[in-house]
């Protein structure tokens, strides 16, 4: 499937379990009112992330954990729509008091729970509350490989997204929560480094933020292979991100060092194949 509808979901988050688990699912009902395939959730959506918003050292709410997971999965099923799921993984050794993993859940369209990504690069406030992960997956949702880089390490590492199309990934997610502190200078950086994983993979790369006032230090976007902004959220507002994007356009040229691709993609019909075909491997 070549042609996909992908959605961000720029929701609010609280420190409210049941509060956070309506605000999912009244997305995952606008999502699939607007008929969106794929749905990614911010970062630790389901719990609130546990820098500013909910206490680093709350218990986990395991069963409630899982019961919503399921729940989530369930709806999938019934819509026939996949979801990247900004949550929390407790460990198994001390399920409810050691520190979780900073986690995204991979749903698929028919309602499996395929995998989950924990976030492997913390920043000093994550190490407060996370236990790191320490491996990357990638997934098949409709067809298409797809990849999940959370937030910083997304961000700041490129290997970690690069390890995602290493494995064949055309779309990579990024659940983020660049929202707690008035960081405002973070905002040009953060948007453009998006552009980068995207450009310097010639991948599509959508990342979500949440809404939350009055700091909102990054948009929610979906960047297309070439680093153009294909669709973006305003800031510090609830919205949907919609975007019908093209995997075929995710040749993953830059990363491959692929001449011709690579023509193709930097130059368009600008330039002449003749015109650098002598470099072309026989």
């Amino acid at each position: 499937m070549s042609h996909l509808c992908i959605g961000l979901a720029q929701c609010r988050q609280t420190d409210n379990f049941e509060e956070n688990a309506a605000t999912i699912f009244r997305f995952i009902d606008k999502a699939a009112r607007a008929e969106v395939d794929i749905l990614c959730f911010p970062e630790s959506q389901t719990v609130g992330y546990r820098v500013d918003i909910t206490p680093a050292d709350r218990p986990v709410p395991v069963v409630e954990l899982d019961e919503l997971h399921t729940k989530i999965a369930d709806r999938c099923r019934e819509l026939n729509m996949a979801i990247i799921l900004g949550t929390e993984t407790p460990l198994e050794t001390n399920p409810e008091g050691a520190k979780p993993y900073n986690s995204a859940l991979v749903i698929s369209e028919h309602g499996e729970i395929l995998g989950v990504h924990h976030k492997t690069r913390l920043t000093p406030m994550d190490a407060v509350a996370y236990t790191p992960g320490h491996s990357f997956e990638t997934f098949e949702l409709f067809g298409v490989r797809v990849g999940v880089v959370i937030c910083f390490e997304g961000f700041r590492f490129a290997a970690t997204t690069e390890e995602c199309v290493r494995q064949g990934a055309q779309l990579v997610f990024h659940p983020q929560n660049n929202t707690t502190r008035p960081n405002d200078w973070k905002i040009p950086v953060h948007h453009a480094l998006i552009t980068t994983r995207a450009a310097e993979n010639t991948i599509w790369f959508a990342s979500c933020n949440p809404c939350l006032t009055p700091y909102q230090n990054c948009a929610s976007m979906i960047v297309a292979p070439n680093g153009t902004v294909h669709a973006r959220s305003t800031m510090k507002q609830e919205e949907l991100v919609v975007a019908h994007i093209d995997t075929e356009l995710a040749t993953r040229a830059m990363f491959l060092d692929d001449m011709e691709s690579k023509a193709a993609m930097l130059f368009a019909d600008t330039v002449d194949r003749s015109e650098f075909e002598v470099v072309l491997e026989p």
